[in-house]
């Protein structure tokens, strides 16, 4: 019998865990080696139980599954990471693309194609349509370089800015990005903090400034 595809879940309710858990385990090439519900403790966690394959929720009660993943990847660039979303759109693969996840699963998927993405991924194979992949590496790309001024925004907070600037409140930003609002506020304090600027509006002023010279 070949090893055991380890895996390891991600997701602030406990009814989740325990249902994708119970799926997982009962076939007979998965162990699920762990659980968390928060992104404090899925850092700690992760490192020390060396998973294949991370089944990794997009919203915590305590920050962004992107951000997890991003952070883990770099230090355990052997283990794969799947993000759960409930959003089927350029959004979501957006959001796996930056985080350097293999792909993404929705919220809806049945057992089986459950199943078949955590063998795929932990076989090595991604999940995302290369076309879109470099779409969204290009849309990074433009952001990065779209003003001067924005570059010491990381990739999230410049989405944050992009959504304020288009007239989202807290809450709709955290819908459109599947984060937490009290997650979303933290970013609109980081990036006001690191622009230099105590007002929302003077943000969208910013924004709206810098997209000018790049408009078609």
């Amino acid at each position: 019998m070949s090893e055991l595809i380890r895996v390891f879940l991600v997701d602030d309710h406990e009814v989740v865990r325990r249902g994708v858990g119970d799926l997982l385990d009962a076939e007979p090439d998965i162990e699920v080696v762990g659980e968390a519900g928060t992104a404090a403790q899925a850092r700690s966690r992760i490192p020390v139980t060396h998973p294949d394959v991370v089944l990794l929720d997009v919203r915590l009660p305590d920050g962004s599954g992107i951000d997890v993943c991003r952070e883990l990847r770099a230090t355990n660039p052997e283990t794969h990471f799947l993000i759960l979303t409930a959003y089927d759109d350029d959004q979501a693969m957006y959001a796996a693309v930056i985080a350097g996840a293999s792909g993404y699963v929705l919220k809806d998927v049945r057992g089986s194609g459950l199943i078949d993405s955590v063998r795929q991924v932990a076989a090595g194979r991604s999940l995302l349509d290369p076309s879109l992949s470099r779409k969204a590496v290009e849309r990074m790309r433009d952001t990065t370089h779209q003003d001067p001024r924005l570059a010491v925004l990381s990739v999230r907070e410049r989405e944050v800015l992009a959504l304020i600037a288009d007239g989202m409140s807290n809450r709709q930003i955290g819908e459109n990005l599947s984060l937490a609002e009290k997650t979303v506020k933290n970013y609109v304090s980081s990036l006001l903090s690191k622009l230099g600027l105590q007002r929302r509006t003077q943000a969208v002023a910013l924004q709206l400034d810098a997209r000018t010279p790049n408009s078609y």
